[in-house]
């Protein structure tokens, strides 16, 4: 599929062609650009549909000519991607350990609520079960040889002392094993002190804080168990852990909803305070006064748009960051079986309850329709994996033409089956979204390479 779009910064228009199947991005002028949308099929706005009306004859006989090659050459309308059917399954190499069922905060928006699962039961991973979740990973590994873990809630900093014993079981196991870990922790920040910073930094591959930006923004939906406000400790213990941190992969993690619209300046204040790995993700609730709706979504996409401009010129400066969903590597990123299949949930990655539950991911935890088996009997129920083998992106009717088809794999499926009542079924306004993200990265990508 071949899609055109445009990009102002500042004073200037940029104007691309996107090829999705050959990955080739085309930067071209205003005229070029109006015989693209024409071409394959896109609407013209009024204005666009004037001007294409203007241009001469022997201009457009050109444009055919250039495109025809184009073409020819395999870089634009190239055909259709078709050798991936399923996902491998039976073949771990990731875990969500649910290292309790408990948190130190009570966020409006949390799909866990509050930590519990549904459960309301408030329950901490054993070290017996945290080590049986090891052994599960190295059993069902396969040849896989690096392995992932990743340290989830609630709150995991609460049950800190059974993460370390798990880490060090892990580690006690790597080398007659023949298998690598790498750790990661998702952490609200309440916790961290100097001794845990310390650690952390030296134990974890990735680090995640949890934080929405603004004070009054963050304060608003994230509040202590007694109800008192906490940003300012938050704050300070995630810049005073960033700072340590050095050159080890971290990144700050916050959620706008319906109250915040103007995201950009939650995302340019993470950067003022200091942080240079950012993400803010739209909130994915049914809570009415939060939730996002589709009269939502033009605010959304020109705040992306804002937010883009403010990202090109700050990465000429001293405040020089990475946002998560503006980060594009068009020549040497995620293979192509990646990009078709998705995160894997289900069939590659699982999660595992405080209880030793197994289910296809941290989103579907304590749901008992997709409950996999447990750790203690080492047995895995293949049929629930079946169920998301068949689930990429080239299997999927509404995926087939969009331009963002292989950076998104059809959407998170938890997010399509709750919100769109099929897994195989892209959630919409989560594309809407993509698509704008997507057409952003390309032009950074393009903007800051022409600046180099």
């Amino acid at each position: 599929m071949v899609h055109a779009f445009k990009f102002a910064y500042h004073d200037k228009a940029y104007h691309f062609v996107w090829d999705n199947e050959s990955g080739s991005l085309h930067n071209v002028d205003y005229v070029a650009f109006l015989y693209a949308k024409k071409r394959y099929g896109q609407a013209l706005d009024e204005k666009e549909s004037k001007d294409f009306f203007a241009i001469n004859q022997a201009d457009l006989q050109e444009l055919e000519k250039e495109f025809d090659e184009l073409e020819t050459m395999g870089i634009l309308n190239t055909p259709c991607t078709s050798f991936a059917k399923k996902k491998r399954i039976g073949e771990i190499k990731a875990l969500c350990l649910h290292i309790c069922n408990d948190c130190n905060l009570r966020c409006k928006y949390c799909f866990a609520d509050e930590g519990t699962y549904h459960t309301q039961e408030r329950a901490y991973m054993s070290e017996e079960v945290g080590k049986k979740a090891i052994d599960f990973l190295i059993a069902h590994s396969g040849k896989r040889n690096n392995l992932e873990v990743d340290f989830f809630g609630g709150e995991p900093l609460m049950n800190l002392d059974v993460v370390k014993a798990i880490v060090e079981y892990a580690r006690s196991r790597e080398k007659e094993s023949g298998k690598s870990f790498n750790f990661t922790m998702t952490t609200n920040c309440v916790l961290l002190n100097d001794k845990n910073i310390e650690w952390l930094n030296k134990e974890m591959y990735n680090v995640v804080l949890s934080i929405d930006g603004r004070h009054d923004v963050h304060s608003a939906v994230r509040k202590a168990v007694n109800g008192k406000d906490c940003y300012d400790l938050i704050a300070n213990n995630a810049i005073k852990f960033a700072k340590a941190r050095g050159d080890k992969s971290y990144y700050v993690r916050g959620t706008f909803t319906a109250k915040n619209l103007d995201f950009a300046d939650d995302v340019l204040t993470l950067n003022d305070m200091g942080f240079d790995q950012i993400s803010i993700e739209p909130v994915v609730t049914d809570i009415e006064d939060l939730k996002i709706t589709k009269e939502h979504l033009p605010a959304i996409l020109k705040e992306y748009e804002r937010l883009a401009e403010n990202y090109i010129d700050r990465r000429k400066t001293d405040k020089w960051f990475n946002f998560f969903h503006f980060m594009i590597d068009l020549e040497g990123g995620p293979c192509i079986i990646k990009r078709l299949t998705g995160c894997g949930s289900g069939c590659e990655y699982l999660a595992i309850t405080p209880t030793g539950g197994i289910y296809p991911c941290h989103q579907f935890a304590e749901n008992k329709d997709y409950y996999m088996g447990n750790v203690f009997d080492g047995d895995l129920d293949l049929s629930i994996s079946d169920k998301f083998a068949d689930n990429i992106v080239t299997n999927k009717p509404d995926c087939k033409d969009c331009m963002a088809k292989y950076y998104c794999s059809g959407g998170c499926v938890a997010n399509n089956l709750n919100f769109a009542g099929s897994m195989g079924k892209p959630y919409d306004i989560s594309c809407e979204m993509m698509r704008k993200r997507l057409e952003l990265s390309l032009a950074i990508n393009a903007i800051e390479g022409a600046e180099d």
